[in-house]
Parts: structure tokens; sequence; C-alpha cells
């Protein structure tokens, strides 16, 4: 472990499932979940105490909790939860709640969201794939103009958007970046490299590269054993660098997705991962993946 190291940790979820129900979470069966197999942190609670207790013993100066799946309608009632949290705690220092961007009522949603002083972006789940046991939306929303309008409120509340998504959809998702060049948009697990052939991976990095051609664009390297169950730092090493190689060391940050990756391995295991493969990089180089990254593009 590098005891030096100063971590910001971009990408971490919180609940409590005495305050709503979490279906991903609470329903029997368990639905199919295409990040695994989550009944190790299913029907429990997860709660700042067992974050800080998982994280030990790196240094975690500050988080950005993101939304946990709560259900459409009670999503502010997440964001409420969360700001008394961090009044009383300081953390999380930074939040991106949830809302669906097709929400008749989204305005007066995203206004009571901003109006929580430490909200700083929307996230909406948008993974779609031709494969039943991978995709998150029944169909593509990012090909959807009304689903566009609403991310395009985002911009007069200044708010991001946490973009998790599939290759397949990176190119229309760099499309309606370019459109909205001043709502800055973080992709979400390395950019979710489910389909592991070279063709898939190829059009994985292609991807990235339309999406990092954009400059209010970022990335989280996190999550990656959703796509690589029985991950090593040997088989995560090329994705790593690949991420970071296309967004630069200004845009890239690394991220635990905790509890979520917890089903594919220890926190220590997964930052010690991001410790090895950037062992060879300047000390700036890995405060600003590490830490500085998060705190400017999270505004923390």
């Amino acid at each position: 472990m590098a005891s030096d190291l100063r971590i910001v940790d971009p990408h971490v979820h919180l609940w409590d499932l005495s305050r709503a129900r979490y279906g991903w979470l609470q329903d029997e069966p368990l639905p199919n979940n295409p990040a695994g197999d989550v009944s190790g942190i299913a029907h429990r609670n997860y709660l700042l105490k067992d974050y800080l207790a998982d994280a030990e013993p790196w240094r975690i100066d500050k988080i950005v909790h993101v939304e946990a799946g709560m259900p459409i309608g009670q999503q502010l009632g997440e964001t409420e939860w969360l700001q008394a949290m961090a009044d009383d705690y300081g953390y999380p220092q930074g939040i991106v709640a949830g809302a669906d961007l097709l929400d008749p009522d989204l305005d007066a949603l995203l206004e009571a969201h901003a109006a929580r002083k430490n909200v700083r972006g929307i996230r909406q789940i948008v993974c779609w794939h031709v494969d039943p046991l991978k995709t998150y939306t029944a169909r593509d929303l990012l090909q959807d103009p009304a689903w566009e309008a609403g991310f395009a409120k985002l911009e007069k509340h200044g708010l991001s958007f946490d973009l998790q998504l599939y290759p397949s959809q990176m190119s229309t998702a760099a499309a309606i970046a370019a459109r909205h060049p001043d709502i800055p948009m973080v992709v979400n697990h390395a950019g979710l490299p489910t389909d592991r052939d070279e063709v898939g991976l190829q059009r994985w990095r292609e991807g990235l590269r339309l999406l990092a051609a954009q400059p209010q664009v970022s990335i989280k390297i996190s999550g990656l054993g959703i796509t690589d169950r029985g991950w090593t730092v040997d088989s995560v090493r090329p994705i790593i660098l690949q991420c970071i190689e296309t967004f630069g060391t200004q845009r890239s940050m690394f991220a635990s997705d905790f509890p979520v990756d917890r089903v594919h391995g220890a926190f220590d295991a997964v930052y010690a991962a991001f410790d090895l493969v950037t062992s060879g990089f300047s000390p700036a180089e890995r405060d600003r993946l590490f830490a500085s990254n998060a705190e400017a593009i999270y505004r923390i």
C-alpha cells in the first residue's frame, strides 16, 4: 500500500434500507444484475462507517456519492439524507443525484437537487445492450430526442452528468456532448468494455477516443470487475492504461465503486492495482489520478 497517496474517491454508494426500497438489493429473488452477483451486499445497509472500514488503511480525504438506484419519485429523499450526513460528518463532499431525464417534473426535481449545497451532478444509467443479460434499460435512451431535451436542462442548474453506458453507445454520446459543450460529462466505470473479443475492445477504444475529443468529458476508472469478473492486475492493466492514454492524466480519475465492486475484490486490492499500474508515473500525475482531478471535476 502506498501510504503517501491521498485519495479522493469519486464513486461511492451508500444506502439505508429502512429509508426506501431498493429493488436491486431487496427483491426476492434478486433481479439479474449486469454488474454481477450482488447477493453478498444485498439485504443489508451500507453506511459511511462501513465504507470507511472497507477503505482502511488507505487515506480517504473526500468522497463523491453517486446515486444508488433509488426508485423514481424518491430520488430527492436520497439527496436530502446525504446532505444531512455531509452537514453532520463532512462526507460526502460531493453528491451525484438520481433523476429520470424523461420525468415530466424534471425542472422541479433538478432545482430541488441543485439547492442542496453538495450536489454537483446527476446520473441516470443509460446502459443499453442487445444482450438482455447485460442491458440496464429496455431501449437506448440516448437515441430519444426527449431524453436529450431533459439532458440539456442540466446546464442552467450548473450540473454535470455521470454517463454510465456501453461502448456501442459512445458515438451517440459523443455527438450529444458536442451539442452540449457546457455540460460536463463523466464516463463511469472505464466505459464498461463488456465485449472482450477484439472487435468489442476496438469498439471500446474508438468510442473512448470519440468521447475524449470533447474537452468537457472525463472518465472514472472503476468498476473493472463488472466486465472482468476474475480480474488480476495484469488483466486490468491494459484497460487502465488505455483510459489514461486516451483521456490523459488531466481527465482520468480512479474510483472504487464500493460496495458494488466488493463482489469482485477488496478495496485494498482495487487501489493496490491502481497504485501498481501507475507506479512509474510522476507524483504530480498520480496525485491527479488519485485525488485532485476528482476535486476539480466535481468542484470539491
